[in-house]
């Protein structure tokens, strides 16, 4: 067992001596809305019939309303490096550990309710008093001229749906039931449940070292070795190394994996960085449209650290950040090892971005010249602003003897904005040779393969902002086609075409931003 704060009261203050505090969600004041479930989640990991989503006592629980009979809810200590300074104690604000769940597979899962009031570790300036105290949780996106509120399952609850890389997963998600005036005139806050293997994170560590809690921060490390990280022995005294080794090398593969699908996480804060490097609390995120690699998703960076080109070396800040906080229970021997690990961090990450974009790029095998390729196209997108996710879809879809005739049928748009580059046909030229250099490859299996790989959907701030306008009106239909879409980015569906969803983006939008505004 984890220690939790022997002060029972649920009162904004400084916490020692424990992993988490007991905090009961808020409940709504007014009558509360099932916005959207992932069926997937109450299916393939709670083990519930779908059906289970209409009964008073899920919409209950999935609001705060209630909580299962003898479960303690609670409210998780932590710290954290923001935008590269310390910040102290942070914590679950307005979050609430529900329970852990084993389903029929053995998996572990934890529920959390986000968005759900406030606990010990609320900031005042989130306090709203409409709320009973309860602490709004909402993102913006702002236009030149005003600034249209959403709600935060209009966002996250659709994100989840993705399968690029490991997320938490966002089960279900609720607000209250309110007239449009008052939408118009008030922050609504709204609750998602969520479930991840686990919430610890970098900054989980950190405020125990920064505290000199050195007990409690072995005890937390063995806790999460132990739970999470079965590959590590726990009775090898280099188990912290070991740990640390691994986390290095996930971190890293993560990051890749958000860069190859053009995917920013709007806060890279190590108080937002997953020990099991899941993705998770990313903010005002955002997928990067034209190809810019100063792209930033979050209008609140203003020193712009967290743009997309700028992640892995974050990647590299956080996991220092996280080798600093380690070092109390390090041997001097240790101390010298785990340098070492995090100078190999960079050589994962690289290793395991050019694996990605060859595949993006339907190559086989390795060649010398491929970071070439891969760079020069890069290149190429960067001058003209090409779509990065359309432009690699169009050419998993176009055939090569299109290419080779420089052939680019109107449909394939992203290759058309790339093709006004004056060298483009060079570039052509030596990807068609490489391609040459698949062995056993067929032009329809190397488009079959490239198709699985890079998506045709992804959630574009219009489209997030098309369901936000339908749902300040109770209509939630774009929401919950979002959410199916999402579900298969790479498989063509006729829902998704209908909607434009892989058409060039309005010219209405290209002033949409994402902001904080917790």
């Amino acid at each position: 067992m984890l220690p939790v704060d022997t002060i029972p009261e649920n009162s904004i203050r400084k916490v020692r001596d424990c992993i988490f505090s007991v905090a009961y969600p808020t409940p709504f004041i007014s009558r509360v809305l099932l916005v959207a479930v992932s069926k997937d989640v109450l299916e393939g990991i709670l083990d519930l019939d779908v059906s289970v989503k209409e009964t008073d006592d899920f919409l209950q629980l999935v609001s705060g309303g209630k909580v299962v009979l003898g479960s303690i809810p609670l409210a998780h200590r932590y710290g954290g490096h923001q935008f590269g300074s310390w910040a102290g104690q942070l914590g679950d604000g307005r979050a609430h550990l529900l329970g852990v769940y084993t389903n029929r597979y053995g998996e572990r899962w934890e529920l959390q309710l986000k968005g759900s009031g406030k606990t010990p570790y609320s900031r005042y300036s989130t306090v709203n008093s409409h709320r009973q105290k309860f602490d709004v949780f909402s993102t913006y996106f702002k236009t030149e001229d005003k600034i249209v509120q959403t709600h935060l399952f209009s966002v996250e609850m659709v994100m989840e749906e993705l399968c690029f890389a490991p997320l938490c997963e966002n089960f279900c998600a609720v607000r209250p039931c309110t007239t449009l005036e008052f939408l118009q005139a008030e922050q609504l806050g709204a609750i998602v449940l969520r479930v991840a293997q686990s919430w610890f994170r970098i900054g989980s560590l950190e405020i125990l070292a920064h505290s000199g809690e050195l007990d409690l921060q072995r005890t937390l490390l063995d806790f999460v070795i132990r739970e999470h990280f079965p590959s590590v022995n726990m009775n090898d005294s280099n188990r912290y190394l070991d740990f640390f080794s691994r986390v290095v090398l996930e971190t890293a593969n993560l990051i890749a994996l958000w860069m190859s699908v053009g995917f920013a996480h709007g806060v890279c804060n190590t108080d937002n960085f997953s020990l099991l490097s899941i993705t998770i609390d990313y903010g005002p995120f955002g997928f990067m449209e034209s190809y810019d690699p100063n792209f930033v998703p979050n209008t609140s960076d203003d020193e712009r650290r967290y743009k997309i080109g700028n992640q892995a070396n974050v990647g590299m800040f956080n996991l220092n950040k996280l080798l600093q906080a380690l070092k109390p229970v390090l041997d001097r021997r240790q101390k010298q090892l785990a340098f070492q690990i995090l100078e190999g961090y960079s050589e994962h990450y690289y290793t395991r971005f050019t694996e990605l974009f060859r595949a993006k790029l339907g190559l086989l095998g390795e060649s010398e010249d491929d970071n070439y390729l891969i760079a020069f196209l890069l290149k190429l997108m960067e001058d003209t602003k090409a779509d990065f996710t359309m432009a690699f879809r169009h050419l998993s879809e176009i055939t090569q003897d299109q290419l080779k005739e420089l052939r680019i049928p109107q449909e394939f748009w992203a290759l058309q904005d790339l093709a006004k580059h004056k060298f483009f046909s060079d570039w052509i030229t030596i990807y068609l040779l490489r391609l040459g250099r698949n062995r056993g490859d067929s032009d329809s299996t190397r488009r079959k393969r490239m198709t699985a790989v890079n998506p045709r959907y992804i959630l574009r701030n219009w489209m997030a902002e098309s369901a936000i306008q339908k749902a300040k009106m109770n209509d939630f239909s774009e929401i919950h086609l979002l959410q199916e879409v999402l579900q298969h980015p790479f498989q063509r569906q006729a829902a998704a075409e209908k909607a434009g969803y892989s058409l060039r983006p309005p010219s209405w939008a290209k002033d949409l931003k994402v902001s904080c505004s917790s």
